[in-house]
C-alpha cells in the first residue's frame, strides 16, 4: 500500500454509519483498549465528538485540530488510526487535492459475544491481559442461568394483544440509521483452490465455502498458523451430514491441533512480526536499512533463537520474552532491538530486572518502531560513555568502551529465522542490492 504523507492542515471529515450507544463505550474500553492501546481509543472517541448534533455528519476539519485537541504528534495520531482501521472500528478514503481531504466513516465495535468468540480477537485479548484479567473479563458479561424447568412461560403474543387493523400498502423506509459493524480483513493465508480440489465434490454441500465460511478458515489459519495441507485435513474431518463445515468443531479442533504442536500453549505474539503500519519503507540500502529490515521481518522467538549458537532458546528466556511482550504491549520489532542491546551491553544475559526497567521506560516513551528503539539505544549509549568517560585532572587510564550492539557500527550478522520469513527477506534484500 502506497504510504502517503500527511500534513497538518489536511482536511477530513467524519461519517457516522452506525448507531453508537452508551453500552459502545465500555466495549471500546473492556475489550478493544488492552489490544489498541489508550491513543487509538481517545481517537475514537474524539472523532464521534467531532460529529454534528445529530451525530451524522461532522464538518471540514483539519489534522491540526486533531493534534491539539489530543496533545499528540501527527506521527502518533496516523499509528492511532491505523490500529481502529485494523480492528474494523473505522475505515478510511482519500482524495488528493490542493489540500488532500480524508473522510473516516466510524462503525459499532463487535457485541462481546462476537468479539471474545471472534478467532483472533479473543486470543490476542487473551495474550495482552493474562488468564486472570480475561477471566474476569469474561465473567462480566456472561448471562446468568436460570433453570426455569418448573416454570410455566404465559407471555402473550401481539394478536392477542391488540386488535387487528386495515390493510394498507407496506410502507419501506430507506436509510434508517442502524447498528453497522465492519468486518475485520486479514490477507489470504489459506489457498481455497488446493483444499476444495482436495475434498469430495459428493460430499460437499454448494454453501459450503460460502463467504463467512472462508474468512473463518482463513482467520483460524492465521491465528493458529496452520498451513493448506493441515487446515484441509482439520477441514475433512469437520464436515457434517448436510455438507457443510461444523464452525464450532473447526474452531475446535485448530486450537487442538496447535496445543499439540506446541506443547498445549495456545498461540503467543512471541512468534509475531512487526506489524506492516509500523515498518520501515523500503528502499534504503545501507547496512543499517537491512539490519532495520531483519528487526521487523523477524518474530521475538527467532531472533531469540537465532542469538543461540547451537538448540533452542531455554525455557527461562522464552518465557522473560513472553512476559514482556504481554506486560508491556511492546512491538515485535522493538522486542528484537531490546533483545539485541541487552544482550550486547550485559555479556550475553538477558535479566530480567534489566529488561524491565528499559521495557518500562521505552513504552513511557512510547516507542513502537524500530528506528525509534535504535535511536533511544544510541543516544543512551552516548550518555553512559560520557559518565564513564576518565576526567583527565584524575587519571590518565581510560575504562574499556563497551561492546556496541552489531547495528551501529559494526557487520551484520546473518540471522536465523523461520523457512518463510527468510524467504521473504532474501527476496526484498535481493531487490535492495
Amino acid at each position: 500500500m502506497k504510504k502517503r504523507i500527511i500534513l497538518p492542515a489536511d482536511s477530513y471529515t467524519v461519517i457516522n454509519k452506525t448507531v453508537l450507544e452508551v453500552y459502545d463505550r465500555k466495549l471500546i474500553t473492556m475489550l478493544y483498549q488492552p489490544i489498541i492501546g489508550h491513543a487509538a481509543t481517545s481517537l475514537y472517541f474524539t472523532l464521534i465528538d467531532d460529529l454534528d448534533k445529530k451525530e451524522t455528519m461532522s464538518d471540514d476539519l483539519t489534522h491540526y485540530h486533531l493534534m491539539t485537541t489530543m496533545k499528540l504528534k501527527l506521527d502518533e495520531i496516523i499509528i492511532a488510526r491505523q490500529k481502529l482501521e485494523a480492528v474494523g472500528l473505522i475505515r478510511t478514503y482519500f482524495k488528493e487535492d490542493s489540500i488532500n481531504h480524508y473522510v473516516y466513516l466510524l462503525y459499532s465495535p463487535l457485541s462481546a459475544s462476537e468479539f471474545l468468540n471472534h478467532p483472533i480477537l479473543n486470543i490476542v485479548l487473551y495474550n495482552n491481559l493474562g488468564k486472570t484479567e480475561y477471566d474476569k473479563i469474561v465473567e462480566y458479561y456472561k448471562v446468568p442461568r436460570i433453570n426455569l424447568k418448573d416454570y410455566e412461560e404465559i407471555t402473550v403474543s401481539f394478536q392477542d394483544t391488540f386488535t387487528p387493523v386495515k390493510k394498507e400498502e407496506y410502507i419501506e423506509n430507506e436509510d434508517i440509521r442502524t447498528s453497522n459493524k465492519n468486518k475485520i480483513v486479514v490477507k489470504d493465508i489459506v489457498d481455497f483452490n488446493i483444499i476444495e480440489t482436495s475434498l469430495s465434490k459428493n460430499h460437499l454441500n454448494d454453501r459450503c465455502f460460502n463467504q463467512d465460511t472462508k474468512d473463518l478458515i482463513n482467520n483460524l489459519a492465521y491465528i493458529y498458523k496452520i498451513d493448506n495441507l493441515n487446515m484441509q485435513g482439520l477441514i475433512r474431518n469437520c464436515i457434517n451430514e448436510k455438507g457443510l463445515i461444523d464452525k464450532t468443531e473447526l474452531r475446535k479442533k485448530c486450537r487442538n491441533f496447535y496445543q499439540f504442536e506446541n506443547e498445549g500453549q495456545l498461540p503467543n505474539l512471541i512468534y509475531r512480526t512487526q506489524p506492516d503500519y509500523l515498518k520501515t519503507p523500503i528502499g534504503d540500502t545501507s547496512k543499517r536499512a537491512k539490519m532495520i529490515y531483519t528487526f521487523e521481518n523477524t518474530s521475538p522467538f527467532d531472533y531469540l533463537r537465532s542469538k543461540y549458537k547451537t538448540g533452542e532458546p531455554s525455557k527461562r528466556d522464552i518465557q522473560l520474552i513472553e512476559n514482556l511482550i504481554a506486560d508491556t504491549k511492546l512491538s515485535p520489532g522493538v522486542v528484537n532491538v531490546l533483545i539485541s542491546y541487552v544482550l550486547q551491553i550485559n555479556n550475553q544475559k538477558l535479566n530480567k530486572n534489566y529488561i524491565d526497567t528499559i521495557a518500562g521506560q521505552w513504552k513511557r516513551l512510547n516507542i513502537e518502531t524500530v528506528t525509534d528503539a535504535m535511536a533511544v539505544c544510541e543516544k543512551e549509549h552516548k550518555k553512559m560513555k560520557k559518565k564513564l568517560e576518565p576526567k583527565k585532572e584524575y587519571t590518565i587510564y581510560r575504562k574499556k568502551e563497551e561492546t556496541l550492539p552489531d547495528w551501529f557500527n559494526k557487520n551484520l550478522d546473518d540471522v536465523k529465522v523461520s523457512e518463510d520469513n527468510q524467504e521473504e527477506m532474501q527476496r526484498l534484500l535481493e531487490e535492495l542490492s
